[in-house]
C-alpha cells in the first residue's frame, strides 16, 4: 500500500510538472541606435547601376554609411562605391560631411545634417539642396 501511494504521488507530481508553463525568458531587445552612426537611405536619390558584366542594371537606391568619422555611399544592389568622405560632429545632433563623389565631373561638397530623430537626418548641401536620410533598419 505504501509503495502504491508513493507511485501515485510520483505520477501526480510528474503530471503537475508537465502542466507548468516554460520558464519566462524575455526576448532580447533590439539595441536602439544612438547618434548619427549607422546606415542611411535617401528614398529620392538613385544611381544608375552596373552589373558584374558591365551592363546598366537600372536605378538603385544609395545607402550611406556614417561611422567612425568616415562617410561612404554605395549602390544598394551592386555595392558600388559612389561617394566617400569624412564627417565631423558639430554638436550632439549636427554633423558636417565632406563628400567626394566618385563619378567624373562631380565636385566635392559639404553637407550639414541635423538629427531630427533616431531614424531621420535632415540635410542641406553647400548649394542649398535639401534632402532627408532615413535610418536603414537593422535585421
Amino acid at each position: 500500500m505504501n509503495t502504491l501511494r508513493i507511485f501515485v504521488i510520483g505520477i501526480l507530481a510528474a503530471i503537475l510538472a508537465a502542466c507548468q508553463s516554460a520558464t519566462y525568458s524575455p526576448r532580447p531587445m533590439a539595441i536602439q541606435p544612438q547618434g548619427v552612426e549607422g546606415e542611411w537611405v535617401d528614398q529620392n536619390s538613385r544611381v544608375s547601376g552596373v552589373d558584374t558584366a558591365g551592363q546598366r542594371s537600372g536605378s538603385e537606391l544609395v545607402v550611406s554609411t556614417i561611422r567612425g568619422g568616415r562617410f561612404e555611399s554605395r549602390s544598394s544592389a551592386s555595392g558600388l562605391l559612389v561617394a566617400q568622405g569624412t564627417y565631423t560632429e558639430l554638436s550632439a545632433n549636427l554633423i558636417e560631411i565632406n563628400v567626394t563623389p566618385l563619378s567624373a565631373g562631380r565636385a566635392p561638397s559639404v553637407v550639414r545634417c541635423a538629427l531630427a530623430s533616431q531614424s531621420q537626418l535632415n540635410c542641406t548641401s553647400s548649394t542649398g539642396a535639401q534632402f532627408t536620410l532615413v535610418r536603414q533598419s537593422v535585421g
